[in-house]
């Protein structure tokens, strides 16, 4: 189990002091006003900006990031100052050499001595800041590919594939689009970090205390309160950071003592936190910058990315807080203290200005407006708002302190998308996703549920340990083409059912990074954290298959078939969750029949949603007969 858990150990973050802190500060500052230059009046094409990016990103990482849990936690070790160098010595070299670069013919100009040396500096740093923040177990997933890609002409069989030279693969990997400066790179540069920053101004401002004083009002008072404010907050929550990880942290570091404090098991106080703060990042605008990776990928509008996510999101959401309310019923669990529930009309009336950015932002996106502008606006609302109030005015150190700190959490998400950029550039080099239909097919035939199984089985692997967007990418590459042009599956509802998997892996043992950061809170066992978040969050595992079943659910509002089909996936959810609670605690025999109802409802077929809303309706009858019983009796 150590073992294992070695693979996927990450390093803590520093925090530096003394005559170092300013100026890295300033330069993680300077980082993000590049970036926001470059997004509203800077012309940078988009090869330019992803080098300039990740090799200025690059610099700071090693100083900021230690090399391992045992390092120095206030200053950086000579390692550090070593690979900090090589980075700056490499970022001088790639954004001085653009022009080239940009001009050069791929496979027909030969690279230099000193191109290859650069190359082979950038791929080090990046393998060794995904190690850092990630885990060993990314840098040998890249390592792996490298490998497949270098050696696999020597395999026989549907693996194979032709030579590829050293010089092919760095050309390819390095000096074009397709690889370490290829798609998952771009976005970190672009949307993710914007929204990154509107996250961040947004926290920084006090909005973050504002969701969660509503989410008390709203649901402090009722049973199981504690457990409610956990999911609605890490929902709201959610809606700006996209990350499971720091949305554990932020909220969890509340609810969790809370929920504790008022009989709650450590597991499952940390389990409700964990399923709550994993659905953040399938919750539109954000969507863990998955939502930006599938645009690019697709082709597929981002707006309407984003509409076809709410179904499959409110169902999870109504699905976990049907589960917390059964089950807090059932086990007696008290609501907030009186003094703890703030009121709705008093935190509405000191917040309401909060709101203004989202809506704004809402505005935007349905006006067409661009992701990059709609971050870049909604960022400026809220500095706007917080310089209207009094206590959250961010001036000047403040807002170098939001820039930096931007910066700062953009550090690992962009080597995950740099090392993932490897793989996919290995993978289109070697033709592997095409291979993966042949391997599919002759493992499980060629059904397409056993191949959807697979998918998912293959999408989660992939994404153990990994922040969503390089968990989503890779498995959007290796596995999409096969479901889409071998199974004939929609597209959107295909990339769908893939970010559905990647974001679950981070509640999935043996490696969930999320249950590894409520364990810290709750001071309990991951695995058992994983565990009793995955019953909470059991619609989430289905829903990709009732959303393949029924495209029509993520495009509710097109016709009234599919707003017919939405209510029956949406009951389906209601009704599983329902039952899942039920078997575990009440009556096993109306809980399996509510969990078959609820499984009718997702199927596409309109006699067996029938069968399963009749199901439903008699297993409810049956319970309220069992409960009236049980009232009547002495």
């Amino acid at each position: 189990m150590r073992l294992l858990a070695s693979l996927f150990d990450t390093s803590p973050r520093r925090t530096p002091s003394g005559p170092l802190a300013m100026p890295l500060k300033l330069y993680c500052a300077g980082v993000a006003g590049w970036v926001l230059s470059a997004a509203t009046w800077l012309r940078v094409d988009s090869l330019a900006m992803t080098i300039i990016f990740l090799s200025l990103i690059l610099v700071p990482s090693f100083l900021l990031v230690a090399a391992s849990p045992r390092s120095p936690s206030d200053r950086p070790s000579p390692l550090d100052w070593v690979l900090a160098a090589a980075a700056a010595a490499s970022a001088a070299y790639f954004i001085i050499h653009i022009p080239d670069t940009a001009e050069r013919i791929s496979l027909l100009t030969p690279l230099s001595w000193h191109q290859f040396l650069f190359a082979g500096i950038l791929v080090l740093l990046t393998l060794e800041i995904a190690r850092r923040t990630v885990g060993m177990f990314l840098m040998l997933l890249v390592l792996g590919f490298i490998a497949y890609n270098l050696l696999g002409d020597r395999i026989d069989g549907a693996l194979g594939h032709g030579y590829i030279s050293p010089g092919h693969f760095v050309d390819i990997n390095v000096y074009t689009s397709d690889g370490l400066f290829g798609t998952p790179v771009k976005v970190a540069a672009t949307y993710a970090f914007l929204f990154v920053l509107f996250g961040t101004i947004l926290e920084r401002a006090g909005g973050g205390a504002f969701f969660f004083g509503l989410s008390a009002a709203l649901t402090g008072r009722s049973p199981g309160g504690p457990a409610k404010v956990a999911v609605v907050s890490s929902a709201l929550f959610g809606t700006m950071s996209g990350s499971p990880t720091s949305d554990v942290v932020a909220t969890g570091s509340i609810t969790i003592p809370m929920m504790r404090k008022l009989g709650y098991r450590p597991e499952m106080a940390a389990g409700t936190e964990v399923a709550a703060s994993t659905g953040g990042s399938l919750l539109p605008p954000v969507m863990g910058s998955a939502a930006f990776i599938m645009a690019e990928v697709t082709g597929l509008d981002y707006l309407a990315i984003c509409f076809a996510a709410i179904v499959p999101a409110l169902v999870y959401y109504v699905g976990i807080y049907v589960q917390v309310h059964m089950r807090a019923e059932t086990l007696g669990l008290e609501p907030l203290a009186a003094e703890d529930v703030p009121q709705l009309g008093k935190v509405m009336a000191s917040g309401w200005p909060y709101l203004i950015p989202l809506l704004g932002m809402t505005t935007m996106l349905v006006m067409h407006y661009s992701p990059t502008m709609t971050a870049v606006a909604a960022s400026g609302l809220v500095w706007l708002v917080a310089l209207a109030r009094r206590g959250s005015r961010l001036g000047l150190m403040a807002t170098l302190d939001v820039l930096s700190e931007t910066t700062v959490r953009m550090i690992g998400v962009t080597g995950a998308c740099a090392a993932a950029g490897l793989v996919v550039g290995g993978i289109t080099m070697t033709g592997l996703a095409s291979k993966f239909s042949v391997i599919a097919f002759d493992l499980v035939g060629d059904g397409t549920f056993p191949v959807l199984l697979l998918s998912a089985l293959v999408t989660i692997i992939l994404g153990l340990g990994m922040p969503t967007p390089s968990a989503y990418v890779l498995a959007a590459v290796l596995v999409a083409p096969t479901l889409v042009n071998d199974l004939g599956l929609p597209l959107m509802a295909v990339h769908m059912f893939i970010l559905y998997y990647a974001v679950l892996s981070a509640m999935t043992p043996p490696v969930a990074v999320a249950s590894f950061a409520a364990a810290a809170i709750a001071d309990a066992n991951p695995i058992r954290i994983s565990l009793e978040a995955m019953q909470l969050a059991v619609t989430a595992f289905l829903m990709p298959f009732a959303f393949i079943a029924n495209p029509g659910v993520l495009a509710p509002l097109a016709s009234p078939a599919n707003a017919a089909g939405a209510l029956a996936v949406i009951l389906g959810g209601i009704a599983i969750a329902f039952g899942a609670e039920t078997c575990r605690r009440i009556a096993k025999l109306q809980g399996w029949g509510m969990i078959a109802a609820g499984l009718l409802l997702l199927l596409p077929w309109l006699e067996a949603k029938a069968a399963g809303l009749a199901l439903g309706l008699a297993c409810l009858l049956l319970m309220r007969q069992r409960r009236a019983r049980q009232l009547a009796s002495p």
